[in-house]
C-alpha cells in the first residue's frame, strides 16, 4: 500500500518508518504539528526530521505551520487536550492521503509507549471512515527502544516530552517549596 505517516519527530519515525518498508509499503512521512510549543522546539524537531529525510533519501511531506493562538485555544477549550490534539494532526494527514491518492495513513503516536494507544487508534479509525481513506493500525510500541538507538546513532534531536504545552509542564514542573 502507499501509506502516509504522521510523524510526530524523527526519532519516533525511525522504527516506523523501517518496519512499514519492510512490510513491502511505500511510505511518504507527514509532518504537521501545531501542537508543539516552544516554537525552537517545534524547529529542532523539524530540524532533525529533515536530517533524517537527507540522510535516508526518504520522502516527506511538510506542511510547515506555526498557528499557535488556535492551536491554544482549540486545546484549552478541549474538554481532552490529548483527544483535541490528535484529532486535529489525524484529520489533516487523513485529508492530504485522500487528496495526494494515498491507501491508508497512519501515525508515528502509535509507536511512543507515552501516548494515549487506545484513543489515537479509536480516533484514526473514526477519522479514516469520515474521511474514506484507511487508518493503518500496527502497534509499533515494541519497536521504541530500537528506534531511539539508531536515532541516537544517526545523532537525530530527541525531546523529552511530548509537545505541547501542558506537556512540558508536566514533564519538567515541580511544586516550589517554600
Amino acid at each position: 500500500m502507499r501509506i502516509l505517516a504522521h510523524v510526530c519527530c524523527a526519532p519516533c519515525y525511525v522504527p516506523v518508518h523501517k518496519r512499514l518498508i519492510n512490510e513491502g509499503h511505500d511510505v511518504t512521512g507527514f509532518w504537521y504539528n501545531p501542537n508543539i510549543h516552544p516554537f525552537m522546539e517545534y524547529r529542532a524537531r523539524l530540524e532533525a526530521l529533515m536530517k533524517y529525510q537527507e540522510t535516508e533519501g526518504i520522502n516527506i511531506i511538510y506542511r510547515d505551520e506555526y498557528p499557535l493562538k488556535e492551536f491554544l485555544k482549540g486545546q484549552i477549550n478541549s474538554d481532552d487536550r490529548c483527544r483535541f490534539c490528535y484529532s486535529q494532526r489525524l484529520n489533516k494527514t487523513a485529508e492530504t492521503a485522500k487528496e495526494k491518492g494515498f491507501d491508508a495513513f497512519t501515525t508515528t503516536l502509535l509507536e511512543s509507549p507515552f501516548q494515549k494507544h487506545a484513543m489515537i487508534k479509536n480516533i484514526g479509525e473514526s477519522i479514516g471512515k469520515q474521511n474514506n481513506i484507511r487508518f493503518y493500525y500496527e502497534d509499533f510500541r515494541k519497536w521504541h527502544e530500537q528506534g531511539k538507538k539508531e536515532a541516537s546513532s544517526l545523532s537525530l534531536y530527541r525531546q523529552r516530552y511530548c509537545g505541547c504545552i501542558f506537556s512540558e509542564k508536566e514533564r519538567f514542573g515541580r511544586k516550589i517549596v517554600e
